[in-house]
C-alpha cells in the first residue's frame, strides 16, 4: 500500500492555545510518514489541529488558505495553480468577504483580487465556480476520515483520544454541513479511500440530502457528550456541536418545508417531516440557552459601543465558538490573522481604498428607529430637502451605527473635508454660493474639494459607491496602513443571539409562539429598541436580518427559505451626498440601480443547489449532475 506523506502546517497551532503544543523541537517540521504520526502524541495533536484550519468555510464560508505564495497542502481546487484563486477566496484575505458579494446586504464595489460579482447578475453556470466547497472539502474530510480510524490504535490515553475523534468528528460534520447547503446531497464518505478499495468507494454515488442532514444531526448529538470537558478557546465543545446541530436542523427544516423533493430523492426532504427538523432545532438551542455558559453580552451602558463589543472584545460571554485570530500577520511570517480591517474600512487605508463592499439603501432601511417605527424612507421628501447627518440619521435603532458607516461617521484620521477632521467625508459633488454644483475631481471652491476624500479613489474607477460601508467587527486601533493580514478580532463562528434567533424561528414554526416572541425581545432589548408585543415569521426574518447582518447568514437564509428568487432579483439603491457650501448641510440623492444600469441581479431557482460540474462528472461518472445544469 502507498506510503502516505502528512504536511503539518505547523502555523495552524495558532487556533488555539499554542503553549499546549511542544511541536517546535521536532525534527523535520514539515513532513511526516504516516507510521511517525500516528505514534506520536504531539503529532497527533498538531494533525488535529491543522484540520481545524484546514476548514476554512467555519470563517464566513472562505474556501481556500493563504499561508504563502505557493498555497498550501488544503488548496485542492482545480485553479489552485492561480495564485489569484487561492489568494483571493481565502479565510487569510478576501474570501471572507465574498457571500457579501452576492447577498442583498451589500454590493461588491473594489479592491479585492477576486470578486464574485459577476455571479450576482448572470447566476451560476454548468461549470460552477462560486464559492466551491468540494475538492477541498473531501481532501479535509479525508484527512479527518484516517484520523478518527488511526486514533484508537495509537499512544495517546483512551480519554483524550475520545476527545480528538469527537473534534475531528464534529470537523467532518462542519464539512458536511456545508457542502449539502451547497450542493443537497453529495457522497458522504466516512473512511478515507486506498488504493486497494473498492470501485464503491472510489467511485461513490452521491447520498441523499436527507441522509446528510440525518448523519450531521446525529454526528453532532453524539459528539455532545463526548466534548463536556473542553475549555480551549477556538476547539469545538459541547455547546458548539450543539450549535451546528442547530442550525442544521434549523436548514433541514426550512429545506423540507419550502423546498421540493427532486433527482429521485437526491435533493429535498419530505414536507411532512419539517416539524421533526425544527423540534431538534428548538431542543438543541433550548439546551444552549437553559444549561450553557453563555448569555448575550451586555456590559456596556452605550448600546451602539456594547454591540461593537460583541465582536471586539475576546472571548465574551456571547461567543460559543470562535477562529482566534492572534500572533504575526503573513508580512511577519503568520497566517494567523486575517483582512477585514484593511479590507472593509474607511481611508486612510493603505492602498487608499478600503470600503470593499458598500451597504445597500435597503439594507440600511431595515433599521428601525428605537421606538419600532420604520426605518424606510419617503424617499421624494428625503431628495427635497438639505441635511445634516445628525438629523439624517438620528434615533435609529444602535445596531445601525454599530454596523454601518457612511458620511459623517466619526473615524480615526479620516481627512478633514466638508468636515473637521477624523469624520468620513463622502460627500460627492459641491453646490456653489451661485447654486452651481461641481463634480470633477479636478474642482474645489474655497479649499474644498468637490468630491470627499473617502471618494477619492472610487471616483477615480468611475466605481459607483452606495454611500454606506460596513462597521461591523472594525477595530478602530487597527493599523489599516500596513499590508492585508493584520486584523486580530476573533471571528465568531457561533454566538449566543444566533441560537436565540434559531430557537425564535424554530418555535414559531411549532406554533410556540410565547417562545418566539420572547427571544426576539431578549435581542431587542439588549440592542436598546422597542420590544414587539407580537410575533410573526416576517419579524422574525427582519430581526435576524439585522442582527445578523454581514456575518454570512443571509445569503443562506434567503436560499433555505427559498426566496432568493425575489430578494435577489430587483435593482438595489444608495445615496449620494452633495454637499451645500452655503449651509454646510448636504444634498441627499437616491441612486437607483447602484450595481449598474445595464444589468439587474438575478437569482435561477436551478441555482438554490451548485452544480456538482462536468469536471467532477467526468473523474466520478457515478455522480448525478443537479437540475437545470
Amino acid at each position: 500500500m502507498k506510503k502516505i506523506i502528512y504536511s503539518i502546517a505547523l502555523g495552524a497551532l495558532t487556533l488555539t492555545n499554542t503553549s499546549c503544543y511542544d511541536v517546535l523541537d521536532k525534527e523535520p517540521l514539515d513532513q511526516y510518514t504516516d507510521a511517525v504520526v500516528w505514534n506520536d502524541p504531539t503529532l497527533i495533536d498538531a494533525f488535529l489541529v491543522t484540520q481545524y484550519m484546514y476548514t476554512p468555510v467555519m470563517v464566513n464560508d472562505a474556501t481556500t488558505m493563504f499561508t504563502s505564495w505557493s498555497g498550501s497542502p488544503m488548496n485542492r481546487d482545480d485553479r489552485r495553480g492561480d495564485t489569484n484563486y487561492f489568494f483571493g477566496n481565502s479565510e487569510q484575505v478576501f474570501g471572507v468577504g465574498l457571500t457579501l458579494d452576492v447577498s442583498d446586504e451589500a454590493k461588491y464595489n473594489t479592491g479585492s483580487w477576486t470578486d464574485i460579482s459577476w455571479y450576482k447578475l448572470h447566476g451560476i453556470t454548468e461549470d460552477g465556480g462560486m464559492l466551491e466547497w468540494w475538492d477541498n472539502a473531501y481532501y479535509t474530510i479525508r484527512n479527518l476520515n484516517e484520523l478518527i480510524a488511526r486514533v484508537p490504535n495509537s499512544p495517546i490515553d483512551t480519554e483524550t483520544a475520545k476527545v480528538r475523534i469527537a473534534e475531528a468528528r464534529f470537523l467532518r460534520a462542519y464539512c458536511y454541513f456545508a457542502m449539502v447547503k451547497r450542493y443537497g446531497g453529495v457522497p458522504l464518505l466516512t473512511e478515507a479511500p486506498q488504493l486497494d478499495s473498492s470501485e464503491e468507494l472510489l467511485y461513490p454515488k452521491r447520498n441523499s440530502e436527507k441522509e446528510l442532514y440525518d448523519f450531521i444531526l446525529n454526528e453532532t448529538m453524539s459528539i455532545s457528550e463526548e466534548l463536556t470537558n473542553v475549555k480551549e478557546v477556538g476547539r469545538a465543545n459541547k455547546w458548539a456541536a450543539l450549535s451546528l446541530h442547530c442550525r442544521a436542523a434549523l436548514y433541514a427544516g426550512s429545506i423540507a418545508q419550502y423546498g421540493r423533493v427532486q433527482l429521485d430523492g437526491l435533493l429535498g426532504i419530505p414536507a411532512n417531516e419539517a416539524s421533526t427538523y425544527y423540534e431538534k432545532a428548538y431542543n438543541a438551542a433550548l439546551t444552549i440557552i437553559k444549561e450553557s455558559p453563555y448569555k448575550l453580552y451586555n456590559e456596556d451602558e452605550d448600546k451602539v459601543q456594547n454591540f461593537k463589543n460583541i465582536f471586539l472584545k475576546k472571548r465574551n460571554c456571547e461567543a460559543i465558538m470562535v477562529k482566534q485570530h492572534d500572533g504575526p500577520g503573513f508580512q511577519n511570517g503568520g497566517f494567523s490573522t486575517w483582512s477585514w480591517d484593511q479590507c472593509e474600512c474607511p481611508r486612510p487605508q493603505v492602498w487608499g481604498l478600503g470600503n470593499h463592499h458598500g451597504p445597500y439603501l435597503e439594507m440600511v432601511e431595515e433599521f428601525e428607529y428605537v421606538d419600532g417605527t420604520s426605518g424606510k424612507f419617503d424617499r421624494k421628501a428625503l431628495q427635497n430637502k438639505l441635511w445634516n447627518m445628525d438629523e439624517l440619521w438620528k434615533g435609529r435603532d444602535p445596531r445601525f451605527y454599530a454596523s454601518i458607516w457612511t458620511n459623517g461617521t466619526p473615524w480615526r484620521d479620516a481627512v478633514a473635508g466638508a468636515f473637521k477632521g477624523d469624520t468620513i467625508d463622502m460627500h460627492l459633488g459641491l453646490i456653489k454660493p451661485d447654486g452651481e454644483i461641481i463634480k470633477s475631481q479636478a474642482d474645489q471652491y474655497n479649499g474644498i474639494n468637490s468630491i470627499g476624500d473617502q471618494l477619492w479613489a472610487h471616483a477615480s474607477e468611475g466605481i459607483v459607491n452606495s454611500g454606506f460601508g460596513i462597521m461591523k467587527y472594525l477595530d478602530p486601533s487597527t493599523n489599516n496602513m500596513s499590508w492585508l493580514c493584520e486584523s486580530r478580532t476573533d471571528y465568531q463562528i457561533f454566538r449566543f443571539a444566533e441560537i436565540l434567533l434559531n430557537y425564535a424561528e424554530a418555535a414559531f414554526e411549532l406554533g410556540r409562539t410565547a417562545d418566539a416572541l420572547d427571544a426576539i425581545n431578549q435581542i431587542r432589548r439588549r440592542a436598546g429598541i422597542k420590544e414587539l408585543a407580537n410575533i410573526d415569521r416576517d419579524k422574525i426574518r427582519h430581526e435576524r436580518k439585522i442582527e445578523l447582518a454581514f456575518e454570512n447568514h443571509r445569503y443562506w437564509d434567503l436560499r433555505r427559505w427559498r426566496e432568493a428568487e425575489t430578494a435577489l432579483t430587483r435593482s438595489f439603491s444608495g445615496l449620494q451626498y452633495i454637499y451645500d457650501y452655503n449651509s454646510g448641510k448636504f444634498k441627499v440623492v437616491v441612486i437607483d440601480k447602484v450595481d449598474g444600469s445595464t444589468a439587474s441581479p438575478t437569482f435561477f431557482n436551478k441555482n438554490y443547489y451548485f452544480p456538482i460540474t462536468k469536471a467532477r462528472r467526468a473523474a466520478n461518472p457515478n455522480l448525478v449532475e443537479n437540475l437545470g445544469y
